[in-house]
């Protein structure tokens, strides 16, 4: 069991985070918070925040990146709904024990240099899911 305490945030994959920056202030109203490279991803991350709810689009920085990869077959839309966590890589170790297939058998380094570990969409109802544990 993860026992995921909230939702961290909803990822969603860009081409541009400036072309689509417009829609999710003006329309949304969400509040523009920044951007941040994450190298490790191949990813910049523009954060908006709605209400207690972060969105953060996601533009690739380079073409072998899997988001890159996500656009090109997919397009531009959801990418991962992310949850955060407490004791990550036991949450990790649980779940690969109780047959949850995991894209990340380890934590590695996303945004706000929080750990974080995906889990396969096919053990999780079709949706790529993120866990998150933020740093403190």
């Amino acid at each position: 069991m993860v026992n995921a305490k909230a939702i961290n945030h909803i990822g969603i994959a860009v081409n541009s985070i400036d072309a689509q920056r417009e829609f999710y202030e003006k329309v949304l109203g969400a509040k523009f918070e920044g951007t941040e490279i994450v190298a490790e991803q191949k990813v910049k991350v523009g954060f908006f925040l709605i209400g207690d709810v972060r969105l953060e689009l996601l533009e690739p920085t380079d073409p072998t990146s899997t988001v890159a990869a996500f656009i090109e077959k997919r397009g531009e839309g959801l990418h991962h709904v992310a949850y955060t966590v407490d004791n990550l890589q036991q949450r990790l170790d649980t779940l690969k024990a109780g047959g949850v297939r995991l894209i990340d058998e380890k934590p590695r380094t996303g945004a706000h240099q929080s750990n974080i570990a995906f889990l396969h969409p096919k053990s999780s109802c079709g949706v790529l899911t993120e866990l998150c544990e933020p740093k403190h």
